[in-house]
């Protein structure tokens, strides 16, 4: 009895609970943004059952009673089952495919009786475990081998693929938040900025299609000069080869003159034709230097380059004919090449009406217009932050945003003095996660993000986010609570 008092003494000392403080504090705003958000006029409680604020305040009670029951599992028994629990999410996840009805076009929820959950949001803690697992494993190290990123890949887009498979694209990207831990246990900088220049160039190739320079599409002359840019760039700074970066910039500087000249003067330029050959052969002459000094940087830059024009040349085909009508729509109206205020653009156009109306200080709660009158769809899910701004205004947003902010710097510093890889790389994943789904919804609610139906953790409406978001913090508290044990063990 007394050894009993004594680890659950020990485990309250070593409960991190300022996290504790600001996950119930979010939890509660939350419901209160949810009753707003859903308030009719009728003067119905908040507390009743009918509505959603009632609804959610019984899964903020599960969850709390979740929270309270992760705690008492022994820490070392998220490292050792981290892989059978990721199994079985997986199989869940395949299961849904299949036996999961249609729902908007997703086929993504699992109905049990009164209520429904998305597995894909439980996916999440589960993938954290195992790629905390895999960084774990003994002499492990990301860039000892190329089987090793096959590895940290493979547990990373297998959920995706599945969920992708059930058709709901927006939970299938959060598990791209991920790369942010790879990049922290030493994947190269490569990678993250080869995905930024992925963003811009498919941005910059959709939305500039109208004007035409050299004949083809302006949106891709600008894309080609990037790569020309970044091609002379990598040259000096990741190559270290001055002089090659010189004479090829000089070559690239020349014919570019030379073409302006040429239009000047009338002349027709095959655009496609000229860049091609002009990239080309500043590519073989980067490769004859790479026979002459044989360096593996020089290769990798001549790759990225290839790479970079073959993906140019891919991006009209998969959003033609890959992307879904509606997500055509919805990143033509988040890039502003149509407006549609009636259709796709209309969730956003209502809610950054609302959140504008609600100015400094905002309406006041359950004044808010745009709200009450139910102008803006979803606003008790994926759009709850327009509640806040309207009602709470510009200070009532800021303090949620520093909520959030306190809360991510307070999960970075528990992954920082973690004394084992499980538990800094599983501590990493949970900040990754919750910063990219912060970022892309209040982002997707003002305007900067195309819709893609990614819930605010512990705001939008729902049991399923609250519960995958609650197991995915209280296992990394219980992990911390236990860190000196880790030393003994």
């Amino acid at each position: 009895m007394e050894s009993r008092n004594t680890n659950a003494s020990s485990l309250l000392r070593g409960l991190d609970w300022p996290t504790v403080i600001i996950y119930v504090l979010l939890v509660l705003c939350g419901v209160v943004s949810i009753y707003a958000a859903s308030y009719d006029f009728d003067n119905a409680s908040m507390f009743s059952f009918d509505e959603f604020s009632g609804k959610q305040l019984r899964w903020v009670g599960l969850a709390f009673l979740a929270g309270a029951m992760i705690m008492l599992i022994d820490f070392r028994v998220y490292e050792a089952y981290a892989y059978p629990i990721y199994g079985v999410v997986i199989l869940l996840l395949i299961v849904t495919i299949f036996i999961a009805p249609d729902i908007k076009g997703s086929r993504s929820w699992l109905v049990l009786g009164p209520m429904s959950l998305q597995p894909a949001e439980f996916g999440k803690f589960a993938t954290a475990l195992a790629l905390a697992k895999l960084f774990s494993s003994y002499n492990f190290s990301l860039n000892a081998s190329a089987s090793n990123y096959l590895k940290a890949l493979l547990i990373i887009f297998l959920p995706i693929f599945l969920i992708l498979a059930q058709k709901e694209t927006g939970s299938a990207l959060a598990y791209l938040a991920l790369f942010f831990v790879l990049y922290r246990e030493g994947m190269s900088g490569l990678v993250l900025t080869a995905a930024l220049a992925t963003v811009v160039f498919f941005v910059t190739t959709i939305k500039y299609t109208e004007t035409l320079v050299l004949g083809i599409p302006s949106g891709e002359v600008a894309v080609f000069v990037m790569i020309e840019a970044g091609l002379v760039a990598m040259l000096a700074i990741y190559c270290k080869l001055q002089t090659v970066a010189r004479n090829v910039l000089v070559w690239f500087t020349a014919t570019g003159i030379l073409a302006w000249l040429l239009a000047v003067c009338g002349v027709v330029i095959p655009g496609l034709v000229f860049f091609l050959t002009v990239i080309g052969a500043a590519i073989g002459y980067i490769l004859f230097q790479a026979l002459r000094i044989p360096q593996r940087e020089i290769f990798v830059t001549a790759g990225a380059a290839v790479l970079s024009i073959c993906f140019l040349f891919s991006v009209n085909k998969v959003f033609n004919d890959v992307l879904q009508p509606h997500q055509q729509q919805r990143i033509k109206v988040s890039l502003g090449i149509e407006e549609d205020l009636r259709g796709a653009g209309y969730n956003v156009n209502q809610s950054k009406i609302a959140i504008g109306s609600g100015g400094t200080f905002g309406k006041g709660f359950l004044n808010g217009t745009q709200t009450k009158l139910k102008y803006v769809p979803e606003q008790h899910t994926d759009f709850i932050f327009c509640t806040i701004g309207e009602e709470e205004g510009f200070l009532g947003s800021a303090v949620v945003l520093l909520l959030f902010l306190a809360l991510i710097l307070r999960i970075i510093s528990i992954a920082e003095r973690q004394p084992t890889t499980f538990g800094r790389v599983y501590a990493y994943c949970v900040a990754s996660y919750l910063i990219f789904h912060i970022a892309i919804n209040i982002g997707m609610v003002i305007g900067l993000c195309p819709v893609i139906g990614i819930p605010l953790p512990f705001f939008s409406y729902g049991g399923s986010s609250l519960w995958g978001f609650t197991f995915l913090l209280f296992i990394l508290l219980r992990i911390d609570a236990s860190r000196r044990e880790h030393l003994i063990y």
